[in-house]
């Protein structure tokens, strides 16, 4: 009985700081999960451990798991207010960016500054897509931990302007089915029908949604469909 008991408080603590923590951190916002900052990066850690170390400590209750919680997300909101509202404020809790590669020369008092050496530098560039330092004019150190890199002039890829060519109007994707269901809320946003949908459907001989593992559609272009690929017998 003691055992079950056991389980059960453990049970509800960790559903208890699942759903608190998913709260705190949508209440944060994006950053939390997107752009980390050293800041966030904190929080998400101290947050972890809150309710990591409640579960397997028998003293710790489930209101003051609850009261931690809320406590630690308080406070990062109330600093999450002040760098919004006092840019001083946002070097010290968010960091800030730094260059790297200037006029295609390694700053190396930049990069002891933020203690990254060469390979790791190399390392970032080559995520970007290019190999050589001998390509990068501008790098920059972002607060994220990643690098924006500008290259230089003879290794950028070419844009329309370059060759005088007239813009093009771009189209988002949107999304019409996902393994065998359609979305209709994205139908009807594009202000197309299931009608629409299945006479796209028949013009690539494909009987049923339950046939197509993923579809998109841009405008003024035919859906793309991807099927299921049949399984051999």
């Amino acid at each position: 009985m003691l055992v079950v008991n056991q389980f059960s408080s453990i049970a509800i603590e960790l559903i208890s700081g699942f759903f608190l923590l998913f709260i705190v951190t949508k209440f944060l916002g994006k950053t939390q999960y997107s752009q980390i900052t050293p800041f966030d990066f904190i929080s998400a850690l101290i947050l972890g451990e809150l309710v990591g170390n409640a579960v397997y400590d028998d003293e710790v209750k489930l209101m003051q798991i609850v009261f931690a919680i809320l406590l630690w997300g308080c406070i990062i909101y109330t600093v999450e207010n002040i760098t919004q509202k006092f840019k001083g404020s946002r070097r010290l809790f968010e960091g800030e960016s730094n260059i790297v590669i200037h006029k295609g020369k390694i700053k190396y008092k930049a990069l002891k500054k933020i203690k990254l050496d060469i390979n790791q530098m190399q390392s970032l560039i080559r995520q970007q897509g290019y190999f050589s330092i001998q390509e990068v004019e501008y790098a920059i150190m972002e607060p994220n931990g990643k690098i924006s890199v500008l290259p230089k002039s003879q290794y950028d890829t070419p844009k329309n302007n370059d060759f005088d060519l007239p813009p093009k109007p771009v189209e988002l994707p949107i999304t019409f089915i996902i393994d065998g269901e359609v979305l209709f809320d994205n139908l009807t946003e594009a202000g197309l029908n299931e009608e629409w949908l299945k006479d796209q459907l028949a013009m690539q001989n494909i009987a049923g949604y339950k046939d197509v593992l993923y579809a998109e559609w841009i405008k003024y272009n035919p859906l793309f469909v991807v099927k299921y690929e049949k399984e051999s017998i």
